[in-house]
């Protein structure tokens, strides 16, 4: 009953917050895309739809690192995935004991899931950087971004150019007002580098924290949402304010609550991922993927195909000569 007041109250009040600013997402998408409540989407958006259908385009990607090696899967022979699936375990397999234990697969998924961003961000770079100089200005930035430049000709923009700029400078290590590397990386994924979380929360506070007292009430957690939405919906809502996200039981969001809303945590979308693995290939059992199951089921690893990894991005070229 008290949570229904709640959100009748809610309701009753929506008004109120139709001003609140709108979460950062433009046409150029530069940065992860984001969910409706502002949270940064998760990695694994999309592995499961809402009507429970699997998508195996994700298990496929965190076993191999990469979304265009995953597309290029489909040109190759089973016995030719298969054979590149194999030598793909053998540098999963950590202790060498021709199994692949939990441990050693999540540590292979997190890896998988930085080549991940580094392959997103590199095919971002490529849409910014105008002169091809392995660097993004300022100046290639907005216009890519915006298709305008600082002087005012689309004021429709400037918070979020604002909101832009403020991140770029905390990516811009060497403070040069250009960035490249990691510099670039942080920039367009600051959700995954430690670094980049301050300013995350103090953007998320300026945008959503209407009341200015430094947290989040349900209110400004549902923002504008809530428009025309039922009770249902509502509640719903209410139940992962209070259950998922509001830790101390406060009533509100504040510091790391409001991060853990905001931020997608890999961690724990490598270990769901690992569990499905194991519940989709563990045989017999006994806590362990020999290279015989992963084999039988290279399907949902890898798909029909698997890559050469003399054409994958970054940190792999010890694989070269396997291949």
């Amino acid at each position: 009953m008290r949570t229904l007041l709640v959100v009748f109250a809610f309701v009753s009040s929506l008004s109120y917050c139709m001003n609140a600013a709108v979460v950062h997402q433009h046409s150029a998408n530069m940065h992860k895309e984001r969910l409706e409540d502002g949270a940064y989407s998760p990695r694994d958006r999309g592995h499961l739809s809402d009507s429970g259908e699997h998508d195996s385009d994700f298990d496929h990607e965190a076993i191999l690192g990469s979304s265009k090696v995953a597309e290029e899967f489909e040109h190759l022979t089973k016995d030719e995935s298969i054979r590149r699936l194999r030598i793909l375990l053998k540098n999963m397999d950590l202790n060498k004991d021709q199994n692949i234990d939990r441990r050693e697969l999540k540590s292979w998924i997190m890896r998988s899931f930085r080549m991940l961003s580094e392959e997103e961000a590199q095919e971002r770079m490529e849409d910014a950087d105008e002169n091809e100089d392995g660097k993004v200005t300022w100046k290639e930035y907005i216009s890519d971004a915006f298709g305008s430049d600082e002087t005012g000709e689309n004021l429709d923009n400037a918070h979020l150019m604002e909101s832009d700029r403020i991140m770029w400078m905390a990516a811009d290590a060497n403070m040069d007002n250009i960035l490249e590397g990691d510099e670039w990386i942080a920039f367009s994924h600051p959700e995954e580098h430690p670094a980049m979380l301050p300013v995350i929360l103090n953007q998320t506070l300026k945008e959503k924290d209407t009341d200015r007292d430094g947290s989040i009430s349900f209110q400004e957690f549902i923002g504008d949402r809530g428009v025309h939405r039922d009770t249902d919906w509502l509640l719903v809502e209410k139940q992962k304010f209070d259950h998922d996200f509001d830790k101390d039981k406060d009533g509100k969001l504040d510091g790391s609550e409001i991060l853990s809303w905001v931020v997608p945590s890999n961690e724990e979308i490598a270990q769901e991922e690992v569990d499905h693995l194991f519940a989709s290939s563990d045989d017999d059992h006994d806590d362990l993927l020999s290279f015989d199951e992963v084999i039988e089921h290279h399907d949902i690893f890898v798909g029909s195909e698997a890559t050469d990894y003399g054409e994958h991005i970054h940190n792999i070229h010890q694989f070269q000569d396997e291949l």
